[in-house]
C-alpha cells in the first residue's frame, strides 16, 4: 500500500470526501463530515491514522509492532498504523473499512440512508 492506494480506496467509500482541514500536510478523509482516517503528506514514514473498537485497538497494538495508540488522537478510539511491509496490505485495507464503518454506525440513521451500498 502507499499513499495513492489509500487515497482511492477511501474515495471509493460512498459519501467519502478529502481535505486538508490541519494545512498542507494532512490529508484528512470524511464521510458526511466525520472523521475516518487521516495520513501526513510529509512524513518520512508513511502510515496513517484508524478508527478501532476500543478492545480491537488494543489487540491490534499488542498483535502487531507497527500499530500503535493513535497519533494526536484519542487514544482508546484511534489507532496508527505504520505502512512498512510488515502488516499485511489486505489486513490495512479491511482496518480502513472498519474505521469507515465505524464513522458511518455513528451518524444518525437519517444520514446512513443517503450512503448507497
Amino acid at each position: 500500500m502507499n499513499l495513492e492506494t489509500l487515497r482511492e480506496y477511501c474515495l471509493e467509500q460512498p459519501g467519502v470526501t478529502e481535505e486538508l482541514p490541519f494545512g498542507p500536510d494532512t490529508l484528512v478523509f470524511k464521510v458526511k463530515g466525520k472523521v475516518f482516517l487521516l495520513t501526513s503528506l510529509d512524513s518520512p514514514q508513511f502510515g496513517f491514522n484508524v478508527k478501532c473498537d476500543p478492545e480491537k485497538a488494543i489487540e491490534l497494538r499488542e498483535k502487531y509492532p507497527d500499530v500503535l495508540p493513535g497519533y494526536h488522537m484519542n487514544k482508546k478510539h484511534w489507532n496508527t498504523v505504520n505502512v512498512n511491509g510488515s502488516i499485511p496490505g489486505d489486513l490495512l485495507f479491511e482496518w480502513v473499512k472498519e474505521s469507515y464503518d465505524l464513522v458511518v454506525k455513528s451518524l444518525p440513521k437519517k444520514e446512513q440512508a443517503t450512503l448507497i451500498k
